[in-house]
């Protein structure tokens, strides 16, 4: 019979020893009258109300079938569950569900979620942050106030980070296992931005009108906004990435000609630079709206004004995670970290 709640059981019970028909109890508790025939009988021999025991819902997979789901998507991250159910045959089926397989793939610790993309990391990149780290973990936060952190993002109207569902388990979803590594991420129609941050300052939001080249990074960003803000903060240095636009010889000459400071930045490292993290506020904040954006204007509009909303101390409190990012980067031995 249907499981009656045990408050209902202990109810129906009172009503029975004080009088009442079967019937009336069943209709006073909404269930069954053969439960409430059933409750009195269990009682009569066993002096209690508690359910009786069930034996539950029969296991279609045995014990080395379990093993061998759990152990198949641990060497494979990316294996399907509906690859895995055509191959185990099921009690009274030609094969299990792939829900199966997700329920005893949850009672090993592994669940689906999508990878974390990285970009790709040769051996060389990984000496260049293991040296940088090296040269960098001593800094103060007094040093680190002192660094203008600057980049481009593209945002785009649509959702979706590109990652695979992957299954691990809770403690491994950075594990080099539960890595996915691209060369290039793509986007749909999109806007291109560009700021920096610091502790206790930032840019201007600006809005990049199709691709950056470095004439453009030049004329349109380091001119009209980077060089005023360090002339008006001659203690900071100007952080960049090594994006083709950055290091090309003209941009180069026209940061010396003006006396600006840049630091050196190791190649495919965009989970050193805070600013990471400030895109992907200001996506959660822009997709938060009560009115998302419709069109590409909107989408502009929407990521100034959400600029201008972030807190300076969410800002410096990036800012002051860099020691623990060079930590994390020498923890890793150059290789992908978490931040």
């Amino acid at each position: 019979m249907p499981r009656v709640p045990s408050h209902l059981r202990e109810r129906a019970l009172g009503m029975l020893q004080g009088g009442m028909r079967t019937a009336d109890v069943a209709r006073a508790i909404n269930c069954n009258v053969r439960n409430v025939r059933r409750l009195r009988q269990r009682y009569r021999e066993t002096g209690q109300t508690a359910d009786r025991p069930r034996s539950g819902r029969p296991r279609v997979t045995t014990p080395a079938e379990d093993r061998y789901i759990q152990t198949s998507h641990q060497q494979d991250r990316y294996r399907m569950a509906t690859t895995t159910a055509r191959v185990i045959p099921g009690t009274h089926n030609p094969s299990i569900s792939a829900q199966t397989v997700r329920n005893r793939l949850r009672e090993a610790g592994l669940k689906a979620c999508r990878s974390v993309v990285r970009q790709v990391l040769t051996r060389r990149h990984r000496q260049q942050r293991r040296l940088w780290a090296q040269t960098h973990r001593r800094w103060t936060r007094q040093d680190w106030q002192k660094v203008l952190f600057t980049d481009e993002s593209r945002f785009c109207l649509t959702g979706g980070d590109g990652g695979i569902p992957i299954y691990h388990q809770r403690i491994e979803p950075y594990a080099e296992a539960c890595t996915l590594e691209r060369d290039r991420f793509e986007g749909g129609g999109s806007v291109m931005v560009w700021g920096g941050v610091s502790q206790h300052h930032r840019t201007e939001l600006v809005v990049i009108a199709g691709n950056l080249n470095a004439v453009r990074y030049r004329e349109d960003i380091l001119l009209p906004h980077v060089v005023p803000f360090l002339q008006a903060h001659p203690d900071m240095t100007l952080q960049h990435d090594n994006a083709t636009s950055h290091t090309a010889r003209s941009v180069r000459d026209f940061l010396e000609d003006r006396n600006v400071s840049v630091l050196p930045w190791p190649e495919k490292s965009p989970d050193l630079n805070p600013i990471e993290h400030v895109w992907d506020l200001l996506d959660r904040r822009v997709r938060a709206r009560a009115i998302p954006p419709r069109n590409v204007q909107e989408l502009a509009g929407a990521l100034v004004e959400e600029w201008g909303n972030i807190s300076q101390q969410e800002l410096a409190n990036l800012v002051q995670s860099m020691r623990r990012g060079c930590t994390a980067v020498l923890n890793a031995a150059g290789g992908h970290t978490r931040y």
